[in-house]
């Protein structure tokens, strides 16, 4: 079993206490990029995460090779680790032979959630052989061959930079030795073309022989965004506009075609080199560039903070097309074609290309909406949809952090429009038309207008009350019931409508309903007796859609990091309502140190050691890894990262048979989990009976007061245990202190 004592830098590198951060996620990948897919059943995990289980797969290469009755000259690299929300692990591998690559050697290995493995699916059935790797063909006849076998290209020739390689070839039933041969050349269009042709080692016939088309990055110069760098792809010495890291998004040139035919004259943008567009309208390629950035952080965005793999989840790109129409001041999204579309701006905003960032994000947005809500395009309903979009569209702007285009509620704002902005959410009656406030003729209103009322609640919910400026722009959080509060925080604003609109809405869904659904997910992620939720409600009822909750008296709400580029805000779970939870400010001077007066149990400050308990493993100590409630010892349980088991018990100890027995402890839980699924637990055990249960899901930055009432064992004799469980990945540790019953 791997020592949690050593795992505690690498969990400590994945948590920051009192939240769980997903720090640099899969959007950063390419080739890995839909290594996490929570929407589709896959469990969220950091880079370093991932990392780390890439690292665990390749320790268990060696045996899982052993397993399959692979070859003595066989190694497996393990190449993606996928985790399922139940814990269930699917581990993809490479194989190489005598060093050499195979080609349709690779295979994945699927773990039920306990660890043991299930099944497999293998590219290649059983173990690779070859009769010798010495080819009877040098490289140099290897090359003449392929450059002679390329269909796809004239005038071939073969790479002097990637030559011939020598690989075991296993596609078919009998692997065989061969040369994989990169070859260039003129294709039919003309550009030059690169094309792999694998060629037997011994007889130099062909087996096979595909075109290669490479991911570049470009810089780009956009109208709004600046100068940034965009994904492009490359072929040959030609560069397209599409974007293989966010699922083949292509962006094309309208030429202008008319808005009930926006793809009729439309054509690729291509060139010769990768730095597109001047940052003026005077290039067309610039228009271009901003929609490729917009969309690209757009797709990050999603994933980093939801697990998204795009619009539809599905990691397939929607193609985008700008200078749609003449003097357009739109962009669209069209579920029929799944694509977006973008105007050239009119004189009404000096002709700016409504490609500016938070218009991209939002036209991606209605995508996702109709893949989920799939809300109407009318009434309230079509005002929540609306507002959807501006909310992720605002979203997207503060995660892609750029300095030319800060963060901001307002809407627009890059466009040059006369008022300075097309909507503002924390004021959107400013601009003469937007609705602030909820009111019975909301559903009449044109939805672009009626949004107001969604975008005004998210601004107060993530913000609050009062003026403030935010991305160099003034804000000033005004209600329609003269409330003033505090906000949560934007990211939890946005983990609760993300989790309403994909789990909660339906097409039909009015404010009120959105009110109803929001709240059930600030209760899915926080906690039914949360402050989000109450003061979610508060925002509800600050725009007139609804009363307020009651206050529930517990304490301000966690502060939520900042989504960055690298770094990925996923909400952390408070305790469960049902537990009393008081959070820690300093150790007692006296509670760790001596018993408490009237405590039923033998050294539950853990200062005396072991003394009067039993564990499974080393739990009580003084490590300096972890720190205690107060004293200098603790109970440290779990943290192992892989299916494990503890136990922390004590018996004989006799509950007061007056008044109303209590069992108190001091609990803080660290995790490299994300979300709210229970997948790592502490279980409070009295005479076998679980009273409560503490997992993942609870994490918190310091310790927490856990409560739990004893009056059903009042005058007996029992035995307490402390039970952890975790699952086949990730760590969660749970720490224990100051331990009384009374």
């Amino acid at each position: 079993m791997t020592s949690k004592r050593a795992l505690a830098t690498a969990v400590a590198a994945t948590v920051v206490l009192g939240t769980v951060t997903v720090a640099a996620t899969q959007s950063t990948a390419t080739a890995s990029s839909s290594s996490t897919r929570p929407g589709a059943g896959f469990r969220a995990m950091s880079a370093d995460a991932r990392s780390q289980a890439i690292r665990t797969a390749d320790r268990e290469a060696g045996a899982v090779a052993e397993s399959f009755g692979f070859g003595s000259e066989e190694r497996l690299t393990a190449k993606d680790v996928l985790l399922d929300t139940d814990g269930a692990r699917h581990v993809r591998y490479t194989r190489t032979y005598r060093d050499l690559p195979v080609i349709g050697g690779d295979l994945v290995v699927h773990y039920g959630k306990d660890g043991k493995a299930t099944g497999s699916d293998q590219a290649h059935q059983g173990a690779i052989k070859v009769a010798a790797t010495s080819p009877t063909l040098s490289a140099a006849d290897a090359s003449a061959k392929a450059v002679k076998h390329a269909r796809h290209v004239r005038n071939a020739r073969t790479d002097s930079a990637d030559g011939s390689t020598l690989v075991v070839y296993a596609v078919g039933e009998v692997p065989v030795l061969a040369y994989r041969s990169i070859v260039t050349g003129e294709d039919e269009a003309g550009p030059v073309s690169r094309e792999a042709v694998i060629v037997d080692a011994a007889s130099g016939a062909p087996l096979d022989q595909y075109e290669l088309h490479q991911g570049a990055t470009g810089t780009g110069n956009g109208v709004t965004a600046g100068q940034v760098s965009i994904e492009t792809t490359q072929s040959g010495s030609t560069y397209t506009l599409t974007d293989a890291a966010h699922g083949g998004t292509v962006v094309y040139d309208s030429y202008n075609s008319a808005q009930s035919n926006p793809k009729q004259n439309a054509r690729a943008f291509s060139k010769t080199t990768n730095t597109w567009g001047t940052g003026t309208t005077s290039s067309r390629e610039s228009a271009a560039v901003d929609a490729s950035y917009g969309l690209a952080k757009t797709w990050d965005y999603y994933k980093d903070s939801f697990g998204r793999s795009g619009i539809r989840n599905d990691g397939k790109g929607a193609p985008a097309y700008v200078h749609v129409d003449t003097s357009l001041l739109n962009a669209f999204y069209d579920d029929d074609c799944f694509c977006m579309f973008f105007g050239d701006g009119s004189s009404q905003n000096s002709n700016t290309p409504v490609t500016a960032l938070d218009v991209a994000g939002h036209e991606m947005s209605h995508g996702v909406t109709a893949a989920t809500a799939g809300l109407n395009y009318s009434g309230e309903s079509g005002g929540l949809n609306e507002a959807t979009s501006d909310i992720f569209g605002t979203m997207v702007e503060f995660y892609a952090n750029n300095a030319g285009d800060q963060g901001d509620y307002y809407i627009g704002e890059k466009l040059n429009m006369a008022g300075g902005y097309m909507r503002r959410m924390d004021n959107p009656a400013a601009d003469g038309n937007s609705l602030g406030c909820w009111t019975a003729s909301a559903g009449s209103v044109d939805v672009h207008y009626s949004s107001g009322i969604g975008n005004h609640f998210f601004y107060l919910a993530a913000e609050g009350t009062g003026a403030k400026t935010i991305g160099g722009r003034a804000h000033n959080g005004t209600t329609c019931n003269n409330d003033s509060f505090t906000g949560i925080g934007k990211d939890k604003a946005a983990a609760v409508w993300y989790r309403a609109l994909s789990t909660y809405m339906t097409s039909t869904t009015n404010y009120s309903g959105a009110r109803t659904a929001t709240l059930q997910a600030a209760a899915d992620l926080y906690g039914a007796n949360s402050q989000e939720r109450y003061l979610l409600s508060r925002a509800w009822a600050a725009v007139s859609v609804g009363t307020a909750l009651p206050d529930p008296g517990t304490s301000s709400p966690t502060p939520s990091p900042t989504a960055s580029p690298t770094s990925s805000s996923t909400p952390n779970p408070t305790a469960s309502p049902t537990s009393s939870t008081t959070p820690s400010p300093t150790a007692s001077p006296t509670s760790s140190t001596t018993p408490n007066p009237g405590n039923a149990l033998t050294n539950g400050s853990f200062e005396q050691g072991a003394t009067g308990w039993t564990q499974s493993d080393s739990d009580i100590t003084n490590s300096t890894l972890q720190s205690a409630h107060g004293g200098s010892w603790y109970a440290w349980m779990m943290g192992y990262g892989t299916s494990a088991i503890e136990s922390l018990s004590q018996s004989n100890i006799a509950v007061p048979a007056t008044g109303s027995p209590k069992l108190t402890f001091w609990l803080k839980v660290s995790t490299a989990e994300s979300g709210a699924t229970a997948y790592d637990t502490l279980k409070v055990n009295v005479n076998g009976t679980t009273l409560a249960t503490y997992s993942n899901a609870n994490a918190s930055s310091g310790y927490v007061q856990k409560t739990v009432d004893l009056s059903a064992f009042k005058g007996k004799s029992v035995k307490l245990e402390f039970a952890g469980t975790e699952d086949a990945y990730l760590a969660t540790v749970f720490l224990l202190d100051d331990i009384t019953i009374g």
